[in-house]
């Protein structure tokens, strides 16, 4: 039984997985969501793979350099160890401008003796589409298509390319290099100028953690994730992923296969939302500046997620030649969930504006371009509120009333109301604060379920969904109303099953879910956390951190008997979530002066 025991190496332009065996199985270049080079992830046979394997018998151990995303495998043999240091570079030039090269770096420490190793450069371009194959030019093997779309892919080496491109035995007896390149390189590569490289990513982590809020407790898987949500920050446009990979299924052998490679409203506002909290403001301006870029035009509206460039039209296909991650198919490219209607993006994505205007208002450039966004947005709710919607699982078939949709909808109301304050504009709040307590009033007249004494999935059900936990974190109802304590209860124990959560029980367009989605299992304890139930949630935590893989990574599904991981990987949703609910019971939530003092730090 596989394990996502993987580590993420990244530089904000693109991502790779590394086995806990030093093995690059997924990678795109030259950004996030380019066709693969690598995805043996997804088709050992076909995909493609990168390793440096021993000749002989070995034993490996992986971490990171602490504080960074400089992903460390050593190597224990008889005769010798070393070290592979895998990094994508990221750091300040000469210039003062970031260096973020499509490149991946395996830089090879010696530790002592000497390692026969085989290097085995097996790229397959394109989704494997067509054949790659490799030649050898002056300075390097240059890897390219044979058929069908043209790519092609660079290998430097201080080791000797034809025993590499020949799969022969090298030998490691000083500190060396390998660098994967989609770009040809104009300057000559060598061990020092790789080592350089090496010292300045490294640099550029630590300044980037150590601007990252500190916290007594739990701080070392703060900032695990914070720097894995960072990696899944595409800068250039200022998109946030809402995972690296597509395809990795929620259930082995099932069809919930999805493409995660793009940028959900709501999960790249949560995001922003946790990084701006714990110090690293700048990407949530980024953030606003790439939806801004989205809405020229007044009246169109908000899809629930785009490409990270973008992108509107994220049609989706299969490759059917691969076949998938543990034989389980389809792999899909594209995601046509981008056509649902999903009512809750607005309130979340409110909220991030909110905060914004709330602690920077006074320097925020496009306050003007962003108001407007702010009446668009308004508008849109005014318009459909009352409307069903897809929800927040995306269910494909039938539209019906969701709880959390309508709770996000008064969300984006009263974040309107109070933005408007802030901006002198009383005659809107006036009105939103009318809008905000009619949906209010739905809500209680229609969620709550007599039966199961907990507001329900959808209006007039009695079936129950892990999103309304959230009912209290965005302020609609006090965590000490008798109502919600008994949401809490009632939820927990109908879609608690062996100390992990499903999102939701009734049956939809693939059948009943029989995998638990890792962030409503932090949503449970959150909300346990703040109904008083401290002792209880702070252990399932412990449990919960417990089902992480080797470097603290969360994907999006783990199973309920093994505490197998599944689903996309790493995943931000699960990685904010720990976050969060590690801020919670940490009991050090900063106040509004502390958040903005470190903001502007």
């Amino acid at each position: 039984m596989k394990n996502l025991d993987y580590g993420i190496i990244g530089n904000c332009r693109s991502a790779a997985l590394v086995s806990d065996k030093g093995k690059l199985e997924w990678l795109c270049l030259p950004h996030f969501a380019s066709p693969s080079a690598f995805a043996s992830l997804l088709d050992e046979n076909k995909g493609g793979y990168f390793s440096i394997t021993p000749t002989i018998g070995y034993d490996t151990e992986q971490f990171y350099l602490t504080g960074t995303n400089i992903l460390v495998t050593r190597f224990m043999c008889a005769t010798g160890e070393f070290e592979l240091h895998d990094f994508m570079p990221r750091y300040m030039n000469e210039n003062g401008m970031l260096y973020t090269p499509p490149d991946v770096i395996r830089y090879i420490k010696h530790l002592k003796g000497t390692v026969d190793v085989i290097i085995d450069f097996n790229p397959q371009l394109e989704y494997a589409l067509h054949p790659t194959a490799t030649r050898i030019e002056n300075d390097c093997i240059k890897a390219y298509t044979t058929d069908g779309e043209y790519d092609s892919m660079y290998l430097y080496s201080s080791f000797d390319k034809h025993k590499i491109h020949d799969k022969k035995p090298v030998t490691i007896s000083q500190n060396e290099f390998l660098l994967l390149s989609y770009n040809q390189k104009l300057l000559k590569q060598d061990t020092k100028r790789t080592y350089l490289k090496h010292q300045r990513t490294k640099v550029y982590w630590l300044n980037w953690s150590e601007r990252t809020t500190t916290f007594k407790r739990y701080g070392e898987y703060i900032l695990r994730s914070a720097l894995t949500l960072k990696l899944l920050n595409y800068e250039k446009s200022g998109a946030i992923l809402a995972a690296l990979t597509t395809s990795l299924p929620e259930t082995i052998g099932e069809v919930r296969n999805w493409d995660y490679r793009f940028c959900w409203i709501r999960d790249a506002s949560m995001v922003v939302k946790i990084l701006t909290k714990i110090g690293h403001n700048y990407i949530a301006e980024k953030y606003l500046q790439f939806i801004l870029n989205l809405m020229p035009d007044k009246g169109e509206k908000m899809q629930i997620m785009y490409g990270i460039h973008g992108e509107k039209n994220l049609e989706e296909f299969e490759l059917e030649h691969l076949s998938g991650y543990e034989n389980s198919k389809p792999v899909r490219i594209g995601n046509a969930a981008y056509i649902q209607k999903q009512n809750d993006i607005y309130g979340i994505l409110m909220d991030v504006i909110y905060q914004q205007f709330k602690h920077f208002s006074s320097g925020l450039d496009y306050s003007e371009d962003i108001w407007t966004i702010v009446r668009n947005i308004a508008k849109v709710v005014q318009d459909n509120w009352h409307k069903p919607d897809k929800g927040i699982w995306e269910i494909r078939s039938e539209d019906k009333h969701f709880t959390f949709s309508k709770v996000l909808c008064w969300v984006a109301i009263d974040r309107a109301e109070k933005i408007a304050h802030l901006l002198n504009q009383d005659k809107y709040a006036i009105r939103w604060h009318q809008l905000k307590n009619e949906i209010k009033q739905n809500i209680y007249d229609n969620a709550w379920s007599d039966e199961k004494e907990a507001f329900a999935q959808s209006y007039h059900s009695d079936d129950l969904d892990a999103s309304v936990l959230l009912m209290e974190s965005y302020g609609f109802i006090a965590a000490t109303d008798y109502k919600y304590k008994q949401t809490v209860l009632s939820i927990q124990n109908d879609l608690e099953h062996k100390g992990l959560m499903f999102r939701y029980k009734n049956q939809d367009d693939f059948g009943t879910p029989s995998s638990a989605f890792t962030i409503c299992s932090f949503w449970l304890i959150n909300a346990l956390y703040k109904i008083g139930l401290h002792e209880q949630a702070a252990l399932k935590f412990e449990a919960l951190l417990a089902c992480g893989n080797h470097l603290g990574l969360f994907s999006e599904d783990l199973e309920f008997d093994t505490r197998r991981m599944l689903g996309n990987f790493p995943q931000a949703y699960s990685h904010l979530a720990i976050i969060e609910t590690a801020i919670t019971l940490s009991g050090e939530e900063m106040t509004d002066e502390e958040q903005l003092l470190k903001t502007l730090y």
